[in-house]
């Protein structure tokens, strides 16, 4: 067989073929590459070049590129705005905006008065051209995610940056296209569309929430759950594309309207971002560099010429605005690089913009292929400067947290021991152990069911309900210790367990009164705070904690004084933070203070409010404001303890007679010294 007998098989048609070659070089890449010193971004995209039909033709740009790669930049902005700490967005919601109209401004004029000094082309040319040097694709973000720096300030200033960027290029791209169409501009057309982007605003914001909600409470499946949100992207994404939006800007809204239903240290968040690195993101890549032509550069010196000046425009400007962010915010250099590496690469919108402005007969092949040049150059340049610069960032990020070791939290070194017996309950009680830890925390977490006996069918219930709770700590990422343990007592096995383990916080389900001589607590539960002074949380959610709307926390008076107090408002911040929602503390004046100094001092990522109260009858007034949605915290006290009084006495009857049928968790900080 000769090499002409060997060309007719390519590029290849065989799906199977198409598929396994695919999958190769998303493994390839990074072990080849990386060895070259070649971020993986880049290797993908020199390896879309090298297969694609311009390089050895390997491959054809087929309909299965067409949907992966369409799929996977969707994606890539739904996964940046599920991993954003909306915190820290709204924080810095302000910058981003400013710098977002700098990135979308500067590279618009520069781009109009290069493209009429250098080519001479008209205006309409002109405005269209300069659409590509204003938009851009976050298409160095994994790499930012890889090194967990989705929530340094640069990098949320530049993704809030992008949406409004892209935002203004895309109008003034339909300006310019309805223009072109009716023979002027249409201040009725861009009234409409403004008016289409309010409602679908609104529809998305609101159904969307209520849609997940209203899913997650009716099925448990992670897959199922997945496949939902998944659903729910791609139809904000058509719902953008019918409003006359780019779909990329849907799949961003739909990704912060549901950010809060997916915290950051859950199985379905791992879930996201495994299938979007694995296959939708790289298949995405991968396409992008099969649409550049480097042939093209040796085709004559006009090409080459074209293609020179917008790359020189395209990253100057984009350089340009991360300059003026830097010093309008009081960033650092590396800063402004982690913004220029994000801002300047090119993809989605430059590829959309280059394709109607040829149809339409804005634009030559000349500029065409200067354009498929320069979203070439861009992507390299933005990958190599946001690798280089994160590996920086992130090195001094961990030297400050290093700096600061010897007053890390308490939290980051808790040791948790999640108690279960029913298979019902058992993934909703990791669940929430694994949201109230620190996310710095890599303790293991125990696991353990405590039988009394041998009876079959109770030893088969418990066993089960261990398997259910290993399963969502390791979907999680944690390390976890199962224990069976066999005792005459269940409240000796936790305590034994406890003390084996050098355990901080016994996590177990709130008891659920069986008759009228029942206590509220339960006998094990008397008994295990009798027995034991660490922090016990006991815990019952009629809804998946990850769609509580609000934290509402009742704060005995005198608490700070309790040694625990500091741990167990972390723990809560922790919860907050993961959970995005809102922590409500109802305390007394003095211990209000304190709470707000822990919170402040640890620099939580939360939004709260610290309501004061004088009585119990405060209490009782304002927790008719309660919903179904919400979880009410109860923070107890140990009888003998300093911050018990009779209040709290009172506390368990009216749980039970106002709260039976509420979410509720009640929280026996440490005290006596644990």
């Amino acid at each position: 067989m000769n090499l002409t007998d060997l060309a007719a098989y390519f590029p290849l048609h065989q799906p199977v073929a198409i598929f396994l070659l695919v999958l190769a070089m998303i493994l390839l890449c990074p072990l080849v590459f990386s060895r070259l010193k070649i971020p993986m971004v880049v290797g993908l995209i020199v390896s879309g070049i090298i297969v694609g039909p311009y390089g050895f033709n390997i491959l054809e740009r087929d309909a299965s590129f067409k949907i992966f790669g369409d799929v996977g930049i969707l994606y890539l902005m739904f996964l940046a705005a599920v991993e954003i700490d909306m915190f820290h967005l709204k924080r810095n919601l302000g910058k981003g905006l400013i710098f977002g109209l700098a990135t979308f401004l500067l590279p618009m004029i520069a781009g109009v008065a290069a493209t009429r000094l250098v080519f001479g082309s008209s205006w309409s040319t002109c405005l269209l051209i300069s659409t590509m040097y204003s938009s851009h694709t976050l298409i160095s973000y994994p790499t930012i995610s890889r090194f967990g720096l989705q929530n340094s300030r640069p990098a949320v200033i530049a993704v809030c940056g992008t949406i409004v960027a892209v935002l203004l290029a895309l109008l003034t791209l339909a300006g310019v296209i309805d223009a072109h169409e009716s023979g002027g501009f249409s201040a009725t057309g861009l009234l409409r569309m403004l008016i289409f982007m309010a409602v679908y605003a609104l529809v998305v914001g609101y159904s969307f929430p209520w849609m997940l909600k209203w899913f997650f409470r009716k099925h448990n499946d992670s897959v199922s759950q997945y496949i939902f949100l998944l659903a729910l992207m791609l139809l904000g994404s058509l719902l953008a594309a019918l409003t006359g939006l780019e779909s990329i800007l849907g799949a961003f809204y739909a990704g912060l309207v549901l950010n809060r239903f997916v915290p950051s240290r859950s199985a379905l968040m791992g879930h996201v971002k495994f299938v979007g690195n694995a296959i939708f993101i790289p298949y995405f890549l991968i396409g992008v560099g099969m649409l550049v032509n480097v042939r093209a550069l040796f085709q004559g010196w006009s090409i080459g010429w074209v293609a020179l000046n917008m790359v020189a425009v395209a990253l100057v400007t984009k350089w340009g605005a991360a300059w003026i962010g830097q010093k309008m915010f009081g960033l650092t250099a590396v800063d402004r690089r982690i913004m220029f590496g994000l801002t300047s690469g090119k993809a989605a919108a430059t590829i959309a913009a280059t394709m109607i402005g040829y149809s339409y007969g804005f634009i030559d092949e000349d500029v065409m292929n200067g354009s498929v040049v320069m979203i070439l150059a861009c992507c390299l340049v933005a990958t190599l400067t946001t690798e280089r610069n994160a590996i920086r960032l992130r090195m001094e990020l961990t030297k400050a947290e290093l700096e600061t070791e010897g007053e890390q939290k308490q939290g980051a070194f808790s040791r948790q021991l999640v108690a279960v017996a029913n298979p019902v309950t058992a993934e909703g009680l990791m669940r929430m152990a694994v949201l109230m830890r620190h996310r710095a925390n890599v303790s293991p977490v125990t696991a353990l069911f405590v039988r009394t006996n041998d009876d079959a069918a109770g030893m088969a219930m418990g066993r089960n309900a261990l398997r259910a709770a290993v399963a969502t700590a390791v979907a999680s990422g944690l390390e976890v210790k199962d224990i069976e343990r066999y005792d005459f007592n269940v409240v000796n096995g936790i305590t034994s367990v406890a003390k084996e383990n050098h355990s901080t916080d016994i996590i177990i389900g709130l008891h659920r009164k069986q008759n009228v001589v029942d206590t509220f607590h339960g006998h094990i539960i008397e008994q295990l705070l009798a027995s034991i002074h660490r922090m016990v949380i006991m815990t019952r959610c009629f809804i998946p904690v990850d769609t509580v709307s609000r934290l509402v926390a009742v704060v005995p008076d005198k608490a700070e004084y309790e040694t625990g107090f500091k741990a167990w408002v972390e723990r809560l911040g922790n919860l907050a933070s993961q959970l995005a929602c809102r922590l409500i503390f109802m305390s007394y004046a003095t211990t209000g203070v304190f709470i707000r100094n822990i919170l402040e001092d640890e620099n939580y990522a939360v939004r709260y409010d610290i309501r004061t109260i004088g009585s119990f009858d405060d209490f009782i007034v304002a927790s008719a404001d309660i919903g179904d949605e919400d979880l009410l915290i109860v923070i107890g006290a140990r009888k003998g303890s300093i911050s018990h009084s009779s209040d709290l006495d009172a506390m368990p009857g009216y749980l039970q007679n106002n709260f039976s049928r509420h979410n509720v968790m009640v929280l026996y900080p440490e005290q006596f010294g644990g």
